[in-house]
């Protein structure tokens, strides 16, 4: 067993998208600008419904897909496809821009507390310019792996080496998207072989990895190994993304993300002329 070393822990970063929605962003910043084939990674976590009300109204895409995860509250999604639906607790929804769309996500209620994740995993050149589609998937449709100790695998995407699989098959990077949680003293161990890049998004308490002790809203980023191995300081969860690196040019300019300069221009030419 080789356990994957840490290559570099970066802070998450306090930031605001949409219309004043306030996140925690853990992958797209200065510090970790991608982790091939993974964009960005947003946390949002609001009590105060001033923080998320806004939303994030009509904007387009094209190039990627994202990833939204919800742990508490409900948000709305809209289409110019005509396609809507909602988001709940613990479900997922996974939508490939693709050749472009334009949509909307907005908070399906007026207090409480909204928290989740999305994720942006990029396309290889061949299927940037494909249609649009969507996965989305309730909570009760996603499995929970139990382990020694009280530690549990929700698997979204890809399988365990146990061979629990989610029902998202992970798509052209054949991504695994594990939420683990570890009460404290615990160890989560995974295969993850080095055709595939690694990294962890620990969002509640405090663990070890390697020989480094990892903060809550801190992303870590793996080097090469065959292993991936957690160890809980405290209660703990922890996202492990794991994904084949695509290895192209990586031209990105706001909500599009290409091959090169000239299909950045085309897609805001595209969008513009409502291409999408």
């Amino acid at each position: 067993m080789s356990v994957r070393p840490v290559l570099k822990i970066v802070k998450g970063v306090p930031a605001s998208d949409g219309d004043g929605v306030r996140l925690t962003r853990m992958l797209g910043t200065p510090q970790a600008q991608m982790f091939d084939p993974f964009l960005m990674l947003d946390c949002f976590d609001n009590d105060k419904a001033s923080d998320y009300m806004g939303g994030f109204p009509d904007h387009p895409h094209r190039g990627f897909e994202t990833v939204t995860y919800m742990l508490e509250g409900r948000m709305r999604h809209k289409d110019n496809t005509g396609r809507e639906g909602v988001i709940g607790p613990g479900g997922i929804q996974w939508m490939r821009a693709g050749k472009g769309i334009v949509h909307s996500e907005m908070p399906e209620q007026a207090e409480g507390r909204m928290r989740g994740f999305q994720l942006w995993v990029n396309l290889p050149a061949r299927l940037k310019m494909s249609a649009p589609g969507y996965q989305e998937f309730e909570a009760d449709s996603i499995p929970v792996e139990a382990r020694d100790g009280g530690v549990s695998v929700k698997v979204i995407s890809g399988a365990t080496d146990a061979g629990t699989a989610g029902p998202i098959g992970g798509g052209a990077v054949d991504a695994l998207y594990f939420d683990v949680v570890l009460p404290a003293g615990t160890v989560f161990e995974e295969p993850v072989g080095d055709d595939r890049n690694a990294m962890l998004a620990v969002y509640e308490g405090q663990v070890r990895v390697a020989h480094d002790t990892v903060d809550a809203l801190s992303g870590v980023f793996l080097g090469t190994g065959d292993t991936v191995r957690v160890e809980a300081v405290t209660d703990a969860r922890v996202l492990l993304l794991a994904g084949r690196p695509i290895g192209e040019p990586v031209f990105w300019h706001g909500p599009f993300v290409m091959t090169s300069r000239e299909e950045i221009v085309q897609a805001f030419e595209d969008f513009q002329r409502g291409r999408f």
